[in-house]
């Protein structure tokens, strides 16, 4: 086991480095430059020039690549060109704030996806898995940018039960919550309709109902858990799509995360500050799925970690 955990995090080491390299060159490649884009159009030539100068923008591409190579080998992702901090203490301020934005529309996707799941794989074809398979239809058709402002005009503008914009308790959270998880709760839905309907057809589902369970009991009771190694192969792979949709969803609530910070960087071409967003992303992908391996081994004992 200890042996996995660390091929698998030496694993992240080219992962990271290939990130990182891919980063560096398209962000390089975009047109735009992030000093005129923070000192104006009509800024004074030695104004740009002695900024491009101080900011280290004037050397060579490869000697800048080498110079943040050298950085994050000790752990320095270099300083935001706008905001004059280190990369690394602005995502750690905005990285809370996303992770709490993810998991809630984790946890808002699998509470929906799991009774309407349930619904449409304990009686396929009846009008519990219509309406189930209606709502996940719609879940997924519906992008984030649609439903966003849809959810706000109707909860916050109509109805004003929760705020529009902005972090703060419980209620700030829900329609971002919502809009982020309901895409993920119609698949996980599907998902789990289809694996229930699967092990329906199993030889110990027959055991359990010839020993005189209901199809509902035996379902719940034998056939989910099977069910789930599916589902949890799913809810792994998709928090890495769930992370990057939070930028969408950011930028729609005004929710002060990473993904807005990265957004924001782009348009000022914060070169740091994308490469290290980026980087940040991507890290938390693979350590996602390394947790989703070990996840396989509780949910079903036949599979080993080694």
């Amino acid at each position: 086991m200890i042996n996995y955990v660390i091929r698998r995090l030496l694993a992240l080491v080219p992962v990271a480095l290939g990130v990182a390299t891919l980063t560096f060159a398209i962000i390089h490649l975009v047109p735009g430059d992030p000093v005129v884009a923070m000192l104006g159009e009509t800024a004074a030539p030695a104004d740009i020039v002695g900024m491009r100068h101080q900011l280290g923008l004037d050397r060579p591409l490869l000697e800048q690549y080498a110079a943040y190579l050298g950085g994050l080998a000790v752990g320095d992702m270099g300083e935001s060109i706008s905001y004059r901090k280190p990369v690394s203490r602005l995502i750690a301020e905005r990285f809370p704030a996303t992770i709490e934005l993810a998991a809630a529309g984790m946890l808002v996707a699998v509470l929906l996806a799991f009774p309407l799941g349930i619904i449409a794989g304990s009686n396929p074809g009846g009008a519990g898995d219509l309406g189930a398979m209606g709502f996940a239809v719609v879940g997924i058709s519906i992008p984030h940018i649609y439903l966003g402002p849809l959810l706000m005009i109707l909860f916050s503008l109509d109805l004003r039960w929760l705020p529009l914009t902005g972090r703060g308790g419980l209620e700030h959270l829900v329609l971002p919550a919502v809009t982020l998880g309901a895409a993920l709760a119609a698949i996980l839905a599907r998902m789990l309709r289809q694996s229930l309907i699967r092990v329906r057809e199993s030889d110990y589902m027959r055991t359990a109902l010839s020993k005189g369970l209901s199809a509902r009991a035996a379902l719940i009771r034998h056939g989910l858990k099977n069910a789930l190694t599916s589902v949890v192969t799913i809810i792994g792979l998709q928090m890495g799509g769930l992370l990057s949709g939070t930028l969408i969803t950011e930028i729609i609530f005004s929710w002060p995360g990473i993904g807005r910070l990265l957004i924001g960087a782009i348009g000022a071409r914060d070169y740091p500050v994308v490469e290290g967003c980026v980087l940040t992303f991507a890290i938390t992908y693979v350590l996602v799925n390394m947790a989703t391996d070990f996840v396989y081994a509780v949910v079903d004992p036949r599979v080993r970690i080694s």
